[in-house]
């Protein structure tokens, strides 16, 4: 008999209870593509006809998400490729009580509509009491978008040739603020502007003065530039990009401006992100004056950029909940990354692999505090385990120095220490 007369039909694979199971959480559609590739690999002479069903099951994903969770491993904390802030327990369950139906724009108690998002946004104005109002759009650089379209387009905003910066994946703030209609008017060099710089560009044309952290980079030496005190005294609205997305001052980070002080300093509006300093989810908040903030949120643009119920739940978990997984991961004692490390040494050693425990540097990341390093350790590993630890179940992804790959375990929850263990003790 053809052997292939023995591959089972497709309805009776799917008829198992586990793939039927399967079927229920990922989607039917998903766990047919998988029966019909085992189909297909059994009548190629593969597998058994027989293994059908399980090679089915091996080949399905652990969620219907897309997404997997990745344990982060690199020593940097706010890691773009891996969706920077990692949110906290309080936020993620806030996101799955919101993935029902919600109140977002209902006040139960009348029944009638209410303003969208109003608890995310009082616990951000509360955050940033100097505010008198706030608004949250998809990201820190729609943000600056709408800032630019509604109080700039066909006008000048006016910008020091220093602060030009380049965001990542290639976007410029040159390119993304004449994208809105409105013109540049750049001013000062390179490495030294002045107030009187900016006071003389200052015309009818005149929208905005855009002041720009610029968090990803460092330039030292002969520069200069007028602080936010100055540039508050001229005649012109300052919009305040500090992109980092810190509220309030942070000893660890006194490089860093925040929303708070940046405000009591005299900008008229703050603009900052969610899902990095703050550890929250991907946002772009405006902070200012309530008449600017009021002018923008009516603008049409913004409806274009507003958030989903999901980022407000989790933006207001992370600002009124406990500590995040970022403020965690900057502050986690070196003392007891090194005991993690070490437990984690004498059982990967017990089961005969070789590695070691080195010092480490780790970073900040996501754009913010380039200057600052973190005393952390790491394990030390051949580098021929990168690619499998990254394809592994859990993902691990680590970094790659000199030939070996350190993983350090500062971004790593604790309690995945034996995740982290095991899936290198099964390469």
């Amino acid at each position: 008999m053809d052997p292939r007369r023995l591959v089972p039909r497709t309805d009776a694979v799917l008829a198992d209870p586990r793939l039927a199971s399967a079927a229920g959480r990922l989607g039917r559609a998903t766990v047919k593509a998988a029966v019909v590739a085992a189909q297909q690999r059994a009548r190629a002479g593969e597998i058994d006809p027989g293994q059908v069903a399980e090679q089915a099951l091996a080949a399905l994903p652990p969620t219907a998400a897309g997404l997997r969770s990745v344990l982060n491993a690199t020593g940097v904390v706010l890691h773009t490729n891996l969706g920077r802030a990692a949110l906290s327990e309080a936020a993620v369950r806030a996101v799955a009580e919101a993935g029902g139906h919600t109140d977002v724009e209902l006040d139960l108690t009348t029944g009638r509509r209410a303003k969208r998002g109003r608890d995310a946004l009082a616990a951000l104005a509360a955050a940033v009491p100097d505010a008198g109002d706030v608004h949250v759009v998809n990201n820190g650089a729609a943000a600056l978008v709408l800032a630019a379209t509604a109080l700039a387009a066909g006008r000048e905003i006016i910008v020091s040739r220093g602060e030009m910066v380049e965001i990542g994946d290639g976007f410029r703030l040159p390119d993304l603020l004449v994208s809105t209609g409105a013109r540049l008017r750049e001013v000062g060099t390179t490495n030294r502007t002045s107030l009187a710089d900016y006071e003389s560009a200052i015309g009818p044309e005149t929208g905005f003065i855009l002041k720009v952290h610029p968090s990803n980079f460092v330039v030292r030496g002969f520069t200069s530039a007028p602080d936010m005190e100055d540039l508050s005294h001229l005649t012109a609205t300052v919009v305040a990009d500090i992109g980092s997305g810190l509220l309030k001052p942070d000893p660890l980070l006194p490089d860093e401006p925040d929303a708070a002080t940046t405000l009591q300093a005299g900008a008229d509006l703050v603009i900052a992100s969610g899902d990095k300093l703050l550890g929250g989810p991907q946002a772009g908040l405006l902070l200012g004056g309530a008449e600017l903030v009021q002018r923008l949120r009516r603008h049409p643009l913004a409806r274009a950029l507003r958030v989903d119920k999901l980022t407000l739940a989790a933006l207001h978990a992370t600002l009124t909940g406990p500590e995040t997984p970022t403020w965690q991961a900057l502050r986690f004692p070196p003392a007891d990354l090194l005991v993690r490390t070490e437990h984690a040494h004498r059982a990967l050693t017990e089961a005969g692999i070789e590695a070691e425990v080195v010092p480490a540097v780790a970073v900040v990341g996501g754009g913010g505090a380039p200057e600052l390093e973190l005393p952390s350790y790491a394990l030390a590993l051949s580098d021929k385990y990168a690619e499998p630890l990254r394809t592994g179940t859990p993902p691990v992804v680590g970094r790659v120095e000199r030939g070996r790959l350190l993983l350090d375990l500062r971004c790593v929850p604790a309690d995945r220490d034996a995740e982290l263990i095991a899936a290198i003790g099964s390469l």
